[in-house]
């Protein structure tokens, strides 16, 4: 098994790619051990010195390091575990997936319902191909919540993504769209 590996515009953040499905159509956030219970790779990453979060793409992982390590040492660690994991045939993520609710009026659903598309086709895509995810939260006043993963959690450009690229094309596009903020879980 050959794993490729990526950096992604977070320094902190390297993006594996295992040559095969991870998630599908799905991602999965793991902001510190304490919630990687219901996933085997995301436990067995976290049993590594200096692993402070986990995510899982379609056909990636991302893996974001504290400053007490670097990524020479860590580098050859996290392509064995994930080597290891694949081999061995286990479930990446064991039971259904915790979504969060979502805070949307059911009058602005069509609006909505537009933002999501452009999240969806527009946005996702590029933020993958960076290691990441974005998730809609929510929609109130002509404000949508957003959520950042993976490699755009914590990244030192994920607030001008935001600002600058999400929030200026959802306004072009969606004239109700008022501002994006970013929300934490």
């Amino acid at each position: 098994m050959f794993i490729e590996t990526e950096g992604t515009p977070n320094p902190a953040t390297l993006k594996f790619l295992p040559g095969r499905d991870v998630m599908g159509a799905t991602t999965a956030d793991f902001a510190s051990a304490d919630t990687a219970g219901r996933s085997p790779l995301a436990t067995s990453l976290f049993a590594l010195p200096g692993v402070s979060r986990v995510f899982f793409g379609g056909d990636f992982v991302t893996v974001t390091k504290s400053d007490v390590i670097d990524w020479q040492a860590l580098k050859p660690q996290v392509l064995g575990v994930i080597m290891e994991h694949f081999v061995a045939g286990l479930p990446v993520v064991d039971g259904a997936d915790e979504t969060a609710l979502e805070d949307v009026s059911p009058e602005d659903a069509e609006v909505v319902a537009q933002i999501k598309e452009l999240l969806d086709t527009r946005v996702r895509p590029a933020v993958a191909s960076d290691g990441g995810d974005i998730v809609f939260r929510g929609y109130r006043d002509g404000i949508v919540s957003l959520h950042m993963q993976g490699a755009c959690s914590g990244c030192p450009s994920s607030s001008a993504t935001l600002k600058h690229g999400i929030e200026n094309m959802l306004r072009h596009y969606v004239p109700e769209v008022v501002r994006v903020e970013q929300v934490l879980a």
